[in-house]
């Protein structure tokens, strides 16, 4: 356990005035995982150091030289540009898959910054991001790390056929639900190990 880096966190997230879950909420992970960070049990990885010294008001030095290395559990992602449906989607994806890292992004290019950093073993995305497309940010996944496996959420049926053009594993129509993840993980590409009794396995 990593009580200097839970000690730094609580320290810092105190002294800003922040509970566990107004920073959860900032930084787009739930509260379980801000209580798992200051309790010494789970580490942040680098992106995410990033992210919070941002959020706290401190040099990233400051958190990045209390971390060591992080726990190697399969990182997930969710990309969608409305802040509530990230919010919302993150704890609902943790439930599903336990035993993995999930991280939430409502900005496209933070999400290829992460994956560049970080190898992502599975990747929720919209479709529709704003003035870039989720088709095109499958593909720049895939350039990173083709192994990579994508499903698309979208309230529109109508994009299903572009989007099994890209390489992605599944497609899934919005709202996201747990049983929803779930009946997607047998058609990954490239399965992974998660935690708990839902095990994705080769």
């Amino acid at each position: 356990m990593n009580m200097h880096f839970a000690e730094t966190l609580r320290k810092l997230r105190a002294g800003s005035g922040l509970s566990q879950r107004e920073l959860a909420e900032r930084v787009y992970v739930t509260r379980s995982t801000v209580a798992h960070w200051e309790n010494g049990s789970r580490l942040p990885d680098a992106a995410m150091v990033s992210r919070l010294a941002k959020i706290l008001g401190v040099d990233v030095n400051t958190l990045l030289g209390a971390v060591v290395e992080s726990d190697g559990a399969p990182n997930v992602i969710l990309v969608d540009d409305r802040k509530i449906i990230v919010t919302g989607g993150v704890p609902i994806l943790e439930e599903a898959l336990p035993g993995t890292v999930v991280t939430g992004f409502t900005r496209p290019s933070e999400a290829i910054e992460y994956a560049r950093e970080n190898r992502v073993a599975l990747a929720f995305l919209d479709i529709e991001l704003g003035k870039t497309s989720g088709l095109d940010l499958c593909r720049a996944l895939l350039d990173i790390n083709p192994r990579t496996n994508v499903i698309y959420l979208t309230a529109y049926i109508e994009y299903s056929f572009d989007a099994w053009s890209t390489g992605a594993s599944g497609f899934m129509l919005k709202p996201l639900t747990p049983e929803g993840v779930r009946a997607q993980l047998k058609n990954l590409r490239y399965p992974f190990m998660t935690g708990g009794t839902n095990e994705c396995q080769p």
